[in-house]
């Protein structure tokens, strides 16, 4: 499907007991939004949440799904499914999914650049994510500068920061029910079928620098890995 263009959007966000920061996340994805010009679905899945996350989702202008299943796995399914009903009758292949999570903030250029690689080939895109330096030491933040060189994406993927053309998504089988690395396990599956994998860090995705998450692993679990190697003492998931 090379140089097919999008013709719709659909954004999936999971959230599992974010009020603090899903509103910044939502802010900027509606300047995400407001950049493209073809029909976008934000679905917001609030997932098995005991704070007020779901009251701060809905003073946004997207749509909110109540789900209890503590699997973000799931929670993105089910985005995707509403989503994807919502823009009906688009045809999958013409629909590309962008993903992030509810303690990120994307750019402003998230979308358009997503859909650009799109249009020149990409069946997926996998893009960076920083983690906001207010939340690490200096030391920690500039050991994350020293390993990361802008214009060389790692190539690591991240749910904050995830783009794939919805036929390919289907194809795959879309996110597993699981309750962390569904990012990876899709984007292995596209790989496996044959799909177009770009990585870039045009449209890198700010996201929580905190080391214990909402799961065990995960990018907080990452933080948490470089933190240890600085000799400092980290705090373990509950």
């Amino acid at each position: 499907m090379i140089g097919s263009s999008i013709r719709a959007l659909a954004v999936v966000i999971p959230v599992h007991n974010e009020e603090q920061l899903l509103s910044r996340c939502l802010q900027s994805v509606e300047v995400a939004v407001s950049r493209v010009r073809v029909p976008v679905a934000v679905y917001v899945v609030i997932d098995a949440s005991t704070d007020g996350s779901a009251s701060v989702a809905r003073r946004h202008p997207f749509p909110v799904v109540k789900i209890d299943a503590g699997s973000v796995g799931v929670a993105r399914s089910v985005g995707v499914t509403a989503a994807l009903r919502g823009l009906a009758p688009a045809a999958d292949r013409r629909v590309w999914i962008a993903n992030t999570d509810a303690d990120s903030v994307v750019p402003s250029n998230w979308l358009t650049l997503q859909l650009g690689l799109a249009r020149g080939g990409a069946d997926m895109v996998i893009g960076t994510v920083r983690p906001d330096f207010a939340d690490l030491t200096p030391q920690h933040r500039q050991l994350w500068l020293d390993t990361h060189t802008p214009g060389r994406p790692n190539g690591h993927v991240h749910g904050a920061n995830l783009g794939v053309r919805a036929d390919v998504y289907r194809a795959a089988g879309g996110f597993s029910d699981v309750p962390e690395h569904e990012d990876v396990i899709l984007a292995e599956r596209c790989r496996t079928a044959g799909a177009h994998v770009v990585a870039s860090d045009l449209a890198e995705v700010l996201t929580s620098g905190r080391l214990v998450g909402r799961t065990p692993g995960g990018y907080a679990a990452y933080l948490r890995d470089q933190h240890r190697g600085l000799g400092a003492v980290t705090p373990e998931p509950v």
